[in-house]
């Protein structure tokens, strides 16, 4: 059984299974960070729950599951000679969305010190979570509380700190990290996520009289594939979102190298 990705870093086919890979990569990135912390400070997992409007723009996900056709509609409808259409009924998916993150916390006051979030398609899509997330943003950053963003997810609209247009040409790469601390919120940290290279251990800041802890991004993606059992991650198809053309090339090379195609 293959247990490790053949990717040098993220593995782009784990994108179409981003529900789960999520809520694995926050669970072990809690873990991870609850044996580094301080004494007096404790990871905790949060989740913002909402309900995203039905006609809103939700283009990532499909928000139809179940299709009827002609079912409880009676007989057609005759006028003359003509006889009505028969429409196709679509359920319309209004299930809550959850969206976990870690929150940083000081045991004596209940204060959050840090917040780390790892992004998901809701949100880089307008609607309801994207507004969400970016209120939330703004709190943290009015708050003096640092923020860790890890976006390894390439469809939708980058929303982190800092604009794409911003950054140097080398660092527009398809993931991105960044970090505000709470005590500089005029500075940004951002960490280059190449596709073709090892996830980064990136920075996590704590108080501003404390030092850094780190947080090894390669080593929870390889948790994630290794305990998910990913090995079972149709590689003949195309990656989606889409890769383009040159690491299309790239990542085909690998898959055939590696016996997945």
């Amino acid at each position: 059984m293959a247990s490790k990705s053949p990717f040098p870093g993220m593995d782009p086919w784990l994108e179409r299974r981003w529900g789960d890979v999520h809520q694995r990569l926050v669970t072990y990135a809690a873990d991870a960070l609850q044996e580094v912390l301080p004494d007096d400070l404790r990871a905790r997992l949060e989740e913002r729950v909402f309900v995203e409007a039905p006609f809103g723009d939700r283009s990532i996900f499909p928000d139809v599951r179940v299709i009827e056709k002609g079912s409880g509609l009676g007989s057609p409808i005759s006028r003359g000679s003509t006889i009505t259409a028969e429409p196709l009924i679509l359920d319309l998916d209004d299930e809550p969305v959850s969206q976990g993150f870690i929150e940083i916390i000081d045991s004596g006051s209940g204060g959050r010190v840090s917040v780390i979030e790892v992004l998901s398609p809701s949100n880089k899509t307008p609607g309801t979570g994207q507004d969400l997330y970016l209120k939330k943003q703004r709190e943290l950053r009015d708050g003096g509380i640092s923020l860790v963003e890890i976006d390894l997810f390439r469809s939708g609209r980058r929303v982190s700190a800092i604009p794409p247009e911003r950054l140097p040409p080398e660092y527009r790469t398809p993931y991105q990290v960044c970090v505000t601390r709470g005590w500089r919120r005029n500075k940004v940290e951002v960490y280059r996520v190449s596709l073709r290279e090892p996830l980064p251990s990136i920075r996590v800041p704590l108080r501003e009289t404390d030092a850094d802890v780190a947080l090894d991004l390669q080593e929870l993606i390889e948790k994630v594939y290794r305990n998910a059992r990913y090995d079972d991650l149709q590689y003949a198809e195309d990656a989606w979102p889409a890769l383009d053309e040159g690491d299309g090339q790239w990542a085909d090379e690998i898959l055939k190298r590696s016996a997945r195609r």
